[in-house]
């Protein structure tokens, strides 16, 4: 058992679950009034916090794409204080009557919003997240217990720091653990009885590992092999500005295309267009043996076996020709982790068809998929994309935070 700063992990796990009852208790008025100042503690702690984050980055030795996910700026810390602003003006989730009857016995039932209780989240390298999920935690009336990637260490810390001193924050709601050694992950994946639902938030291995070795239930969010398909009757210049977007926009997340089908139709006119676009914009392109036929001298590199399954994260995509629409579908439910796809094309059938069968949390018709994502759908931040399929599918925000009970009222009624 690991000790920070004076407090083991347990310590800190029974510490949230004494401190849920009364974040479950906090009135819409109390949650809004905490998130706004917490905003405003935000921004008035911009500088420490850039800080911080300069010292993660000094020692991180990442990649230049997976860096990206590391680095907070001016702007970006002003986007976070502005999402926490966001969240804190969405309705309350929490008593929410879902349904509600009377029982001819005269019994008066009704199905209510409740928050889970504890949620424990276990991320890599993005230090927004740690306000993200505290924001939408605390609108849903949950306590929880962060789990940050080592290489983001001082931000998170500093983050939590501005967090816990923010007036009205109930004490111990938000517990961050160490991430020095695994064994944070272990006794918090165990901890069934403390943690109410683990949320693992990363690449493929963290997201295996924890699915694999929770005591906890889990909700899944899935890694991000996203697809593209462009289809025959597609108007190219639509679809270059969507896979350009897809790809480079932000290449490091989960929402960003890793691979592009395109129907065989239009592919010898389009394969070598936007594979020469891809080159100018800096993107590595390997295809199948159509593809890098299509491309001539424009230097697609072979595929192999692995890069159908893989998620690049880089300025990397994999290039496939297909049939049809079918066999598009047909190589997306094979390969893909089922978490966001998209079709271009003019033809409503073969859309519709797409919309159908992909087996995919989020699928688009002549959209980006970086529009897969809880701000962009409303939400005003997100815990993640989950790609399971049950309690919730796609980006989950505060309804998904949330669970059920029955209230029911009666005048004396016995069985």
């Amino acid at each position: 058992m690991i000790t920070i700063a004076g407090l083991t992990t347990r310590e800190k796990l029974e510490r949230a679950r004494a401190a849920a009852s009364n974040v479950a208790e906090l009135s819409t008025a109390d949650k809004e009034h905490l998130l706004l100042a917490l905003a405003t503690a935000i921004e008035a702690e911009s500088e420490s916090i850039l800080a911080a984050n300069r010292r993660d980055l000094e020692s991180s030795g990442l990649e230049a794409a997976t860096r990206d996910r590391l680095l907070l700026t001016p702007e970006r810390v002003a986007t976070i204080a502005r999402n926490v602003r966001e969240i804190a003006a969405l309705p309350d989730p929490i008593g929410d009557v879902l349904a509600e009857w009377t029982r001819p016995n005269g019994l008066q039932i009704r199905k209510v919003r409740v928050p889970l209780g504890v949620v424990g989240i276990i991320y890599e390298s993005r230090p927004n997240v740690t306000i993200d999920t505290v924001t939408l935690a605390l609108k849903s009336g949950n306590a929880i217990v962060l789990r940050g990637g080592k290489e983001a260490a001082n931000s998170n810390q500093r983050l939590v720091q501005v967090v816990q001193g923010t007036p009205g924050m109930p004490e111990g709601a938000i517990q961050l653990l160490d991430s020095s050694s695994r064994d944070s992950v272990h006794e918090l994946i165990k901890a069934r009885g403390l943690v109410d639902v683990i949320i693992p938030r990363g690449g493929a291995e963290l997201i295996n590992f924890v699915v694999q070795n929770s005591a906890v239930p889990v909700i899944e969010t899935g890694a991000g092999n996203c697809h593209i398909f462009v289809d025959e009757s597609a108007e190219l210049e639509m679809a270059d500005r969507i896979v350009l977007n897809a790809k480079t926009s932000r290449p490091s997340v989960c929402n960003a295309a890793e691979k592009l089908l395109v129907h065989r139709g239009i592919a010898r006119a389009y394969v070598p267009r936007i594979v020469r676009k891809f080159v100018e914009h800096g993107v590595e392109v390997r295809g199948d043996a159509e593809a890098v036929t299509l491309a001539g001298t424009l230097g697609v590199r072979p595929a192999n076996a692995d890069d159908w399954s893989e998620e690049y994260l880089r300025l990397c995509i994999a290039v496939r020709v297909v049939g049809d629409v079918e066999e598009a579908i047909a190589h997306i439910n094979q390969y893909s982790t089922q978490n966001t796809e998209a079709i271009v094309t003019q033809n409503e059938a073969h859309a519709k068809r797409f919309l159908r069968a992909v087996d995919s949390a989020t699928v688009f018709w002549n959209a980006s998929t970086r529009f897969s994502d809880g701000g962009e759908f409303g939400f005003g931040a997100e815990m993640g994309i989950s790609t399971q399929k049950l309690h919730c599918r796609g980006p989950f925000a505060l309804k998904e935070l949330t669970s059920t009970k029955y209230e029911v009222i009666g005048t004396g009624q016995i069985r």
